[in-house]
């Protein structure tokens, strides 16, 4: 991360921009006006070296979609044996309490703070309790996205249970014929996947339910009801970016469906665009590509 705003604290200095040229340049990116509020990642788990590097590579990815973006890490719970909380320091990893208290301390823009979650999370509770208390922004939850969609693809196609996409028509003998799309949450997250998994099955063309690894019995019977329907190699497709949700989780639905499983979205670029689209549409900013809104009627003839 680039050199606190602060001493000591997790405040990065704004890098500049620099824009494209040349025909097939990239859309050009929205300008970050300066003095903009930070970006302030909220992580629903405690620093560690699982989490740590996902947030830190994501934090990265955001940078580079852009740069005027300052950006901050904070923690459910900080950590001080985390290698990747200060090099060399003894201090612990940044909660999102505690960066929030720095900006203000500093005089700094109340930060954006954007929770690392695919859908509804008993995170939140705590996060939007922070934010009543601190006048902080808290913007919605990541999902449900096509980005999203895309990210599941992809991890599915790495582990050779779907095509890359359905234009090339060779045949994958290993591929799923039903997914289902597991998250954490309980069963509010899980409705809120499915909408994700709509998007999902227009991708693969097969069937695809959402089921919530929290739940007991949720993805058991989830696969019941795809074999119940004619699937004969169920798979399950993670809808979780990694730091919310228990890694022995992931491993006991695939040990007691015996289904194979695809890898977390982790730090597929589209899950860094999205935090970072996510950034602007709070500063009322248009993605890049997009057109701004029009905030002013035009004059008729």
């Amino acid at each position: 991360m680039s050199t606190a705003a602060i001493p000591g604290a997790p405040l990065p200095v704004r890098t500049p921009g620099s824009r494209a040229r040349g025909r097939h340049r990239r859309p050009e990116r929205p300008e970050v006006p300066a003095g903009s509020p930070a970006l302030v990642l909220a992580v629903p788990a405690a620093a560690g070296p699982e989490a740590s590097p996902i947030v830190e590579e994501l934090l990265s990815i955001v940078r580079g979609e852009q740069p005027g973006i300052e950006t901050a890490a904070g923690y459910l719970v900080g950590d001080s044996a985390d290698p990747h909380a200060a090099a060399g320091a003894d201090q612990a990893a940044p909660t999102v309490a505690g960066v929030l208290a720095q900006a203000a301390a500093a005089g700094l823009p109340t930060p954006v703070v954007i929770p690392l979650l695919s859908g509804p999370h008993a995170f939140l509770t705590d996060l939007h309790r922070l934010a009543d208390e601190t006048g902080a922004a808290v913007t919605d939850v990541l999902g449900p996205h096509p980005l999203l969609a895309e990210a599941v693809h992809v991890r599915l196609s790495e582990a050779g249970l779907a095509r890359a996409d359905r234009a090339r028509l060779f045949a994958i003998t290993t591929a799923a014929d039903g997914v289902v799309l597991t998250t954490v949450g309980g069963e509010e997250a899980a409705a809120a996947a499915g909408i994700t998994g709509v998007l999902l099955a227009a991708r693969l063309a097969v069937p695809v339910v959402a089921a919530a690894l929290d739940v007991p019995g949720s993805v058991a019977a989830a696969v019941e009801h795809l074999k119940a329907t004619g699937s004969q190699r169920p798979a399950l497709a993670p809808l979780v970016i990694g730091p919310e949700a228990d890694p022995e989780l992931l491993a006991a639905a695939a040990e007691e469906t015996g289904c194979p499983s695809a890898a977390p979205l982790g730090t597929y670029p589209t899950v860094g665009q999205l935090i970072a689209s996510t950034y602007l549409a709070a500063l009322n900013l248009p993605a890049p590509g997009e057109s701004p809104v029009a905030t002013e009627e035009q004059p008729t003839g």
